[in-house]
């Protein structure tokens, strides 16, 4: 008698991070902001690293590049290569997202929050690679854990026209809640949410360190050897982070 054997097809979060037997479609993107001749350079070895890398990966078959070159990344209405991206991501035409950074992807937590979740539902992986944060693992869940507490935790708390009037703004891209969130700044001239580049490495160093276990307090005391101030510019750290950790941990 022949037996019957089930084929139990890989998960996709752990395919984007080995080499398996089928065949990931990968797509890469690269974004600037300014036509400053040392933006265009960084451009141009950007959109060769990731060609590079994808096709000297066998288990990986380049679709595209896709770019925008001198475009803002507080928004997304502009920025045609990154819409064509999301398109062929939602017409089932990509497995798997590199790019170089959060920053790279997008500016505006709100727009970062919403497309990373739309993508996890459809099974597509992000990877950040400055970040090292792929978002169908674990790392990736406390990623989205972070940027949900940032832009929900004030809206929760409210009353309906209140509510209504706050998610408009966060569909604008634009602050809601603490102004002195870590990691962002204000744009005075837009009232958006932009990433300050140097909180962004204290930011960076929580998730890490977070992703491996350790708790607010231990960061904190590490943040501190480390030198790293507050938004404020304080010197201690345990138990401010740990007050977010908590509240990361009950979103």
């Amino acid at each position: 008698m022949s037996k019957q054997v089930q084929v139990i097809k890989a998960n996709r979060a752990d395919r984007s991070l080995s080499t398996t037997a089928e065949t990931l479609r990968v797509a890469a993107y690269v974004r600037v902001s300014t036509d400053h001749k040392e933006q265009l350079e960084s451009f141009k070895s950007q959109i060769a690293y990731f060609t590079d890398k994808i096709k000297s990966n066998p288990a990986w078959t380049l679709v595209d590049i896709y770019k925008d070159e001198g475009i803002s990344g507080t928004g997304t209405e502009k920025r045609d290569d990154f819409n064509r991206l999301i398109n062929d991501c939602m017409e089932g035409k990509i497995d798997l997202i590199l790019t170089k950074s959060l920053s790279r992807f997008s500016r505006n937590v709100v727009d970062t929050l919403k497309y990373i979740r739309l993508l996890k539902e459809r099974n597509i992986a992000v990877i950040f690679e400055e970040e090292a944060i792929n978002t169908l693992t674990a790392k990736g869940e406390t990623l989205i854990t972070f940027l949900s507490a940032m832009s929900q935790q004030y809206v929760e708390t409210l009353s309906g026209s209140v509510r209504h009037g706050i998610r408009a703004k966060m569909l604008r891209g634009e602050l809601v809640g603490d102004p002195e969130a870590l990691g962002y700044d204000k744009d005075d001239e837009t009232g958006k949410l932009v990433i300050n580049e140097a909180e962004a490495e204290i930011v960076r160093y929580i998730f890490k360190r977070y992703a491996e276990g350790a708790g607010g307090r231990v960061i904190g005391r590490e943040l501190e050897n480390l030198g790293y101030k507050t938004k404020r510019g304080n010197t201690t750290w345990e138990n401010q982070l740990f007050l977010v950790l908590l509240k990361m941990r009950s979103i």
